[in-house]
């Protein structure tokens, strides 16, 4: 008995030792994380700057790729306009032509893409004030967008300078040499588009928001042109205009006293699918224009331009239709397409600054006085314009640009603002239409003095397919 007590006693203080061991190296590993911990919270305090730095570079990376990524997107969209203005003016126009109006969409894309990166983008954003300093096949002198890359923002405006050519094209169809039609592109993609946007989206004049700036001082307030309504649409609706008038009307358009008759196009299906391509690629045009898509307030601009932008043109088109339907008895395709295009071209300014109720209200206006500016320019000015490009562009941008002088949420005379942006939107439009058409003129008049804008009778009443391409759209 004794020998097992004295047994179970070795046991127990064995079993005490251990316990005692375990005790201590518990304790010691405690102070070595306590003493650890300490350690790294010493070293997180002693950088927490560098961290801080690194986090922010890379969000202002992020922020900067994304807004890169949109604004190319963008850039894409618009330049997928391109195959819809042609599928438009080539359904609004003779089977004949075809060949003739694809050459010229796909020449105001090759000519507007190459001169614009040689000359006219320093024009429009080099340092001065009624013309920006050249910079030859340069575009590294500028810092307007900042982070955006330089070369990307020349895409981007590359593709707003074409549309501007491209609208002249179909006013003036289906009796244009493709030669002269080639010098005025030249002068309209270097200089015409170049020195007005200048004044407005390059920093100058119309836009220049210091408080000592010539429309601060006249007006309280600058300018507003979001997208184009007036600096792209109405320059080419002009331009179109005033080349229209002075190389006359097709042959059979006008009776010898003097009444109009239609000339009817030879594919609604291609016109269609043309508007379709066009309200698509304007989601581009508007919503990009924002030019920005990675903080909470650029998602909601841009999805308010969407929804402004949307609304113009179904606004537009269902216009056109009802009163086509009034005025002619019939609901007319092709103008309710053209209406499309009216609400489009209208709400291209002021996309940013009106509600909704105010993009229908613009959308819905500009679709009716397209109309009634059709038949106008049809039947009254005897100006032969195919496609309506003048009523669509000119007069709806001009349009489009003074109502947002009325239903800018921020200073439209609707919403208790006075008149001030009012009188602004009408003076910025009137000098920018009287530059383009001035300028286009003096072009037209110039080239028809010297060369001849137009082509010989033969050719005009067979094609220009065959006689200016040696080749037929369809065969």
């Amino acid at each position: 008995m004794d020998k097992y007590i004295k047994h179970s006693s070795r046991k127990l203080w064995i079993a005490c030792v251990m316990m005692a061991l375990c005790f201590t190296t518990t304790l010691y590993a405690q102070d070595s994380v306590a003493v650890d911990s300490i350690a790294a919270a010493a070293t997180t305090v002693a950088a927490p700057a560098t961290t801080t730095a690194a986090a922010t570079n890379i969000a202002d990376e992020l922020a900067n790729g994304i807004n890169t990524v949109w604004m190319l997107l963008a850039a894409m969209l618009v330049f997928f306009m391109q195959p819809g203005f042609a599928f438009v003016e080539a359904g609004f126009t003779r089977s004949k032509n075809t060949t003739n109006i694809l050459m010229k969409n796909f020449v105001d894309f090759l000519v507007g893409s190459l001169l614009y990166w040689f000359i006219g983008f320093g024009l429009m954003y080099g340092a001065g004030g009624f013309i920006g300093a050249p910079h030859i096949a340069d575009c590294s002198f500028t810092n307007i967008m900042g982070a955006l890359p330089k070369e990307g923002y020349l895409i981007f405006e590359t593709v707003f300078c074409a549309t501007a050519a491209t609208i002249v094209s179909g006013a003036m169809a289906e009796r244009t040499k493709f030669s002269m039609y080639l010098v005025y592109t030249v002068f309209i993609s270097c200089l015409i588009y170049p020195i007005e946007g200048h004044w407005t989206w390059g920093g100058g004049w119309l836009m220049n928001s210091d408080a000592s700036s010539f429309m601060m001082n006249l007006f309280g307030t600058t300018f507003h042109d979001f997208a184009g309504s007036t600096v792209v649409h109405s320059v080419g609706g002009w331009i179109a205009l005033v080349g229209a008038a002075i190389l006359g009307p097709r042959i059979g358009k006008y009776t010898k006293d003097g009444k109009s008759k239609a000339i009817p196009g030879h594919s609604l299906s291609w016109a269609s699918l043309g508007v379709f391509i066009l309200w698509f690629g304007w989601f581009g045009f508007n919503p990009g224009s924002q030019l920005a898509a990675a903080t909470t307030a650029d998602a909601n601009a841009i999805s308010h331009i969407f929804l402004t932008t949307n609304l113009a043109a179904a606004a537009g088109g269902m216009a056109a239709l009802l009163t086509s339907w009034a005025k002619y008895k019939k609901p007319s395709l092709s103008l309710t397409l053209n209406g499309i295009l009216a609400g489009l071209v209208g709400i291209t300014a002021g996309c940013d600054a009106v509600s909704p109720a105010g993009a229908v209200a613009i959308g819905a206006i500009c679709g009716v006085v397209m109309i009634f500016s059709v038949q106008f320019i049809d039947t009254v000015l005897k100006i032969d314009d195919p496609v309506g490009a003048s009523s669509v562009h000119g007069v709806c941008g001009f349009l489009g640009t003074l109502l947002t002088g009325v239903f800018s949420m921020s200073g439209g005379l609707l919403y208790g603002h006075g008149i001030h942006l009012l009188l602004a939107q009408l003076f910025g439009a009137v000098v920018i239409g009287c530059w383009a058409a001035g300028a286009g003129f003096i072009l037209f008049k110039t080239i028809d003095k010297i060369f001849g804008l137009r082509v010989p009778k033969r050719v005009e009443e067979e094609g220009l397919d065959i006689y200016e391409h040696g080749e037929s759209a369809y065969n």
